[in-house]
């Protein structure tokens, strides 16, 4: 017979479709607040507790020095388990059923400009070779498709379809989307399929992006990628994939593309997550205003 845990593990991956990557950190957030309960109060299952006892973690983690926006994720972590047990009639009272996030501080990201877009693809200078030519596919597949580091990681070569110039992206709980491929990169990917196909080995053959060992890329090998090229032309403090998705939205939106539409290629399943994108563009429309009306001339 099954344990809650693993009972929950299935839930969240079969039926919330949540992806193995977040599943394992619901779980590493349970295995740490029993050993808490178990040290703290020498109960050996979490599966019934008071909110005391959470409480008493979250005192704990503050303590610690971890940081408000990570106590609450695994808050969240907790919240989804008891709700499950509730749910499942393992518990008859959600311990976190009044439980209120703390509070963190608003964090706007900053996109890069399109001057630095430019002068970076501009200027990249890549050995013409598969590993160079298959990093600055890299750097343009974020900025002209808007996807995740995951959803790239995870690119099968038979949903790159240069018939119709098209990719197929598998985003958040296994939700598909199509991105059109912009003619600029199309011969790009040409380049480095020829070049991809050519290796010795072919260990991840499914994968579009592999490694010059025909492995599956890493997400710390993306991030360090898209970090390392954006150091030369940007000065920002963080430079990351999100970064540049987050670029992706606010350049559609500052010449004109609606919300909706940048929505559906982002993957957002509603516009409330895209909304975030917009205090960026509305700079841009506050400019165009200000320089437009006649009232200011």
């Amino acid at each position: 017979m099954k344990t809650n845990r693993e009972a929950f593990s299935d839930y969240l991956l079969l039926e919330k479709k949540y992806s193995l990557h977040t599943v394992e950190a619901y779980l590493n957030d349970m295995v740490s607040f029993e050993a808490f309960v178990k040290e703290s109060f020498d109960q050996e299952s979490i599966d019934v507790v008071n909110y005391s006892q959470v409480r008493s973690w979250i005192v704990f983690l503050v303590d610690h020095n971890i940081s408000n926006v990570s106590v609450n994720r695994k808050m969240a972590s907790l919240k989804a388990f008891y709700k499950f047990l509730l749910k499942t009639k393992q518990i008859e009272v959600n311990p976190m059923l009044k439980h209120k996030s703390l509070k963190t501080p608003k964090v706007v990201q900053v996109p890069f400009s399109e001057k630095e877009l430019k002068d970076l693809l501009a200027t990249i200078e890549v050995p013409v070779d598969f590993e160079g030519i298959r990093d600055k596919l890299i750097v343009e597949m974020f900025y002209v498709t808007g996807m995740r580091r995951a959803e790239l990681i995870h690119l099968m070569i038979k949903n790159v379809d240069r018939s119709n110039n098209t990719i197929k992206v598998l985003g958040k709980r296994n939700k598909e989307r199509i991105i059109p491929i912009l003619p600029i990169i199309a011969d790009q990917i040409d380049s480095y399929v020829k070049e991809r196909d050519s290796l010795e080995s072919l260990m991840d053959c499914d994968y579009f992006f592999v490694s010059k060992k025909g492995l599956k890329l890493s997400e710390s090998f993306v991030y360090r990628l898209i970090n390392s090229y954006f150091s030369r032309v940007s000065e920002k403090v963080k430079k990351s994939p999100h970064v540049l998705r987050h670029t992706f939205a606010t350049h559609l939106l500052n010449n004109g593309a609606d919300l909706n539409s940048v929505k559906e290629l982002l993957g957002h399943s509603s516009l409330a997550s895209t909304q975030v994108y917009t205090h960026n563009s509305l700079a841009e429309l506050k400019k165009v205003y200000k320089d437009a009306h006649p009232r200011n001339k």
